[in-house]
């Protein structure tokens, strides 16, 4: 039987780094997108030094053309798509009277549009094959816990988890499952600056049950098993790793 192959946007760092990561462990072939070519390479090289096949892929998730030479050059190197992991993201700050409307279109291009894109074109390929599973990363902040200064990052995860559940519904019938998943405070660069802060990290904390930040990995385990055969009744879902920050 041939290996199962993943595709990983936002991977050369992160969330998404260990993502990739995960899947290679469990003898993926991964290919690795980042819209920063040297992080991507890095990523792709760390895992075939550890035994398992990779593919850089720069680029912007959120043009057209490209997204879908990340589709086609991972199908063509590895000789499929099982999985396809929409994660990549950016999340400025700016209050919404004070926003240049140019960083909002920004935020829903990379956030929103770059998951819609990546979704169709590998749902393509997936219905062609009868099966595969897409996992879309969106975010608490989506759902019940608004970010203060996030607004466009929290309309635009909002934006997935709906997308998501119609995605669900329309790829059904071809035998492909999709899925998104909520992380709360993961301890990425994208929190380094605020975790510094010792009255945000001690805020932070308090609202967590379980009394510590999400690492990378425990995101990366729910998105492998919700490519898995053992979640093959699962879709449509925005599931939580937030430690029971949120509770709905």
């Amino acid at each position: 039987m041939s290996r199962p192959v993943a595709l990983v946007t936002g991977a050369g760092r992160g969330i998404g780094r260990a993502i990739a990561l995960a899947f290679a462990a469990q003898g993926y072939a991964v290919g690795v997108n980042d819209i920063d070519a040297a992080s991507a390479q890095a990523v792709a090289a760390e895992i075939v030094r550890q035994g398992n096949e990779s593919l850089a892929l720069a680029g912007d998730v959120s043009d057209p053309p490209t997204v879908a030479r990340l589709v086609a050059e991972t199908v063509a190197t590895f000789g499929g798509l099982d999985a396809l992991v929409n994660n990549a993201g950016i999340e400025p700050r700016a209050s919404i009277l004070a926003m240049d409307p140019a960083e909002w279109d920004e935020v829903q291009a990379v956030n929103l549009r770059g998951v819609f894109l990546g979704t169709q074109a590998a749902g393509r390929v997936m219905r062609a094959t009868g099966h595969g599973s897409i996992v879309n990363i969106s975010s608490i902040a989506g759902k019940a816990t608004p970010l203060p200064m996030r607004s466009a990052y929290a309309a635009s995860k909002a934006g997935v988890v709906g997308f998501t559940k119609e995605a669900a519904r329309e790829f059904a019938a071809y035998g492909v499952r999709v899925n998104a998943v909520c992380p709360g405070v993961i301890a990425t660069e994208m929190t380094a600056h605020a975790r510094s802060d010792p009255a945000q990290l001690s805020a932070w904390l308090a609202g967590i049950p379980l009394g510590r930040l999400g690492e990378p990995e425990d995101v990366a385990h729910l998105v492998v098993f919700l490519c898995s055969d053992a979640a093959a009744y699962i879709t449509g879902q925005a599931i939580h790793v937030d430690g029971g920050r949120v509770m709905a």
